[in-house]
Parts: C-alpha cells; structure tokens; sequence
C-alpha cells in the first residue's frame, strides 16, 4: 500500500544526493502538522492503546501512514494551488448549510480536544509538583494567548517543535524495555479485530487522532500563510512555479506524516512491552503513562514524559484554536492571519479566544483527564469521515484543482480513508446500542 501511494505522486526521478539544508528548508507546515497531531490527546491514545491490546494494534500504524498522508496532501494542494483556506473553497462549492455543517464539526471537536489537551498538560504538572491540576491549566492558556495576541506564532512553534523530539525517548526506550519482538512483528503485519466496543473505541481514537479535522483545516490555512509570505519576499515573477512548489509541499507533508506515525508507533510498542506486559491494562493518570518511560530514564521518567506532553500541547492548543478561528473567518469573510495584530482582524483573534476559553471551562467540569484524552480522539474520529469525503471530492473536481486534481491512486486512498473511518465509526455506534 505503501509503494502505491509514494510512486504515483511525482512522475520526476528520485535525486539521491540528499541535499540537507535544501531538504531541512522545504519542511514547515506539514512538519509543524505530524508533529502537533502527537499532541497530549495523542500521547494518552497511544499510551491506551498499547496498556489495553499490548502489540494488537500495532498495524494501525501502517494503515493510518498512506491515509493520514493522502488527505494531508490534498488540502496542502488544495491550498497551494486556490491560495485559499479549506472553509473558503467549500464556500465556493457548496451551499451553506455543507459549509456551517463542517465548521460545526470542526469547532465542537476542536473545544473539547483543547480541553483535554490543556487538561493532560496540567495533570502532568500536577504529577511533578503535587498541587491541584486546575492551577495549571489557566497558566498555559494565558502563555498560549500572550504568544498567539502579542508574539509570534512561528518562533514558538519552531521552539516547541524541537520540543517534540522528547517523543523519541519511547523509540528507545521501546528496545530497553525487551518487547516480544515475535508478537510484535506479528501485531504489526497481520491485523486481525475484536467485535466489542472497547476495542472499536480504542481503533476509532487511534484513528481520530492521527486523521483529525483540525489538522485538515490547519493545513491548509498555513500553506495560504506560506504563499502570502511568499508573494512578499520575492519579487513578481521570480517564485518557484506552482509544480515546484508542489513538490516541496510534498516533502514537507510527507516528512511531517512520517514523523508522527513513527512516534505513534513506539508509544503503542513501549506502553505494550512495559505496562501491557506487566499487567497495567487500564491507565488512569498520567503517573500510569508515564511509567512506560522508565526503562529508560529510569526516576526522570515523569520529567520525560512531562517535557513531551507540556510540549506538543503548546504547539497543539494553538493549531486546535487557530484552525478553528481560520475555518469561520473564511466562512464569514473575515480578515485571517496569525501574522496580522488583533487590531487588524479583531473577529479572527475573537474566535480563537471564544475556542481557548471554551477549551478551557471544560476543565472545570471535573471530567477525568485520561478519559477526557481518549474520548476526544474518539470524537475526532466519528466526526472525521465527512470531512474527508468533502476534501476529497474538492481535490479530485478539475474545476477547483484544474490540472493539479487528484490522480486515480490518491482518489483511492481518499475515499478508502473515509471509509474505513466510517466503517469503524459505525461499529463502534452498533457495538454501543447493543
């Protein structure tokens, strides 16, 4: 599956003298997108995942790659060749009703993924310090806010995805834990199901977290952000053509994708090898998860864990909030741009507070935390499936797209993305009334 997805995409043969600076130059927001989908809500999917199945599920891996990859690319192409945002163009295509539908979607499961987000960062904080979570969940608000109203998106973000890179701890702390390498070579090449709703849940919340709404409409309202700031700094008529462009968007989105499956994968191994082996099958805290690091880093498990957590949830928090502020804004018209002040585009930066605030406030409702992380991953994935059928169809009309539509292979892998999330969705539903 995966040798069909890469070939097709670029006709142009492969270089392989690898350029680093060039290479390392083309990455941005797909980069900044693979790692913000291993957000908080991610880590604790993962982490439940593994606990729960042990090296079960480890194939989903595999699977999510060439799909999360494929719809990733449509609405990075999307924008790259419209020069507008996800919302804009469903404006353009559809009625209002397909339109507020979708960004209904994307806001309800937005707020709850911020709050759980915001959520596990305060718990982990708790885990170290001892106090109460909820006197931590207001103090990253406010420096997400400060950074987003009066600082710079970017030079946080580019802080913050280094960040990330903690999230290798689990590559190796998946080898000295000693898995079970059979099974695990097993539960990564031959899937197999369990018909009870623990399991759909489990399948739909590693879905919903790697193939998230939020990270379709962030996508594209970044790559509209990279071409205006492109316009800028070059001169009329001196940019890359739109094929070159492509190309690079190419790499960036397929390079970030990889990254986030590839830290997926090792939290579903170490969490199988470590707490799955030794009989942790439920995780209740963020104490439990945390333990999975401990082959590793031995009493400095929970300062590890913590540093990933706090981490990709100030880069995550704001893609939640700003893909929701870029998706009504578009809707309505609005002036959109995290490099504009507040003064400049008052309804934009409205949105993204009312999003952090509400994120915020169901914290408040004493929701377990854990719960909270998985279930708004199981969210995301029952509300996911509409909305890559409407990414893909936009991507494959030659109206929108014109000779840049989606090839048959990418239409493919689109509409097989949203089925199989479709059919797990719906299960999961069936196995619940029942």
């Amino acid at each position: 599956m995966l040798v069909a997805f890469c070939v097709p995409l670029t006709t142009r043969r492969p270089n392989h003298n690898l350029d680093l600076p060039r290479f390392v130059k083309q990455l941005g927001p797909g980069l900044i997108t693979g790692a913000a989908d291993d957000d908080p809500s991610g880590i604790a999917t993962y982490s439940v995942t593994g606990a729960s199945f042990g090296y079960g599920l480890l194939w989903t891996a595999l699977l999510s790659f060439p799909m999360m990859a494929a719809v990733q690319l449509m609405c990075a192409r999307l924008a790259r060749v419209t020069g507008k945002g996800l919302a804009a163009v469903i404006r353009g295509r559809y009625s209002r009703g397909v339109l507020w539908t979708a960004c209904l979607l994307l806001v309800v499961a937005n707020v709850f993924n911020i709050g759980a987000d915001l959520a596990g960062m305060g718990e982990v904080t708790a885990m170290l310090t001892g106090h109460n979570s909820l006197l931590f969940t207001p103090v990253y608000m406010a420096i997400i806010v400060v950074l987003l109203f009066w600082g710079s998106y970017r030079t946080i973000a580019g802080i913050f995805k280094w960040l990330t890179l903690v999230l290798f701890a689990y590559v190796a702390t998946a080898f000295l834990a000693k898995p079970d390498w059979a099974a695990a070579v097993r539960g990564t090449l031959v899937p197999h199901m369990h018909w009870s709703a623990a399991y759909l849940s489990v399948l739909v919340g590693v879905f919903g977290t790697t193939i998230s709404p939020y990270l379709f409409f962030w996508q594209a309202a970044e790559e509209v952000e990279e071409e205006r700031a492109l316009k800028k700094a070059v001169p009329n008529g001196r940019k890359a053509p739109l094929r070159e462009r492509l190309r690079q968007t190419r790499t960036d989105v397929l390079t970030g994708m990889s990254f986030s499956n590839v830290v997926m994968y090792f939290i579903i191994l170490t969490t199988a090898a470590t707490l799955h082996a030794h009989g942790v099958t439920q995780i209740a805290s963020a104490r439990e998860a945390a333990e999975a690091l401990r082959p590793l880093a031995g009493n400095y498990a929970y300062w590890l864990f913590a540093i990933g957590v706090i981490g990709t949830g100030m880069l995550a928090v704001p893609v939640l909030a700003g893909s929701s502020a870029f998706a009504i804004a578009e809707a309505m018209r609005w002036r959109a741009s995290l490099d504009r002040p507040p003064r400049l585009a008052r309804e934009f930066y409205l949105v993204l507070g009312a999003a952090l605030a509400l994120g915020l406030g169901l914290d408040y409702a004493r929701i377990d935390v854990v719960k909270m992380l998985f279930w708004s991953a199981v969210l995301n994935g029952v509300l996911a499936p509409p909305l890559v059928a409407l990414v893909v169809s936009l991507t494959s009309d030659t109206q929108v797209m014109g000779p840049h539509a989606n090839s048959r292979t990418m239409r493919w892998l689109g509409w097989l993305t949203a089925g199989v999330m479709t059919f797990a969705a719906g299960a999961l539903l069936i196995t619940e009334w029942l």
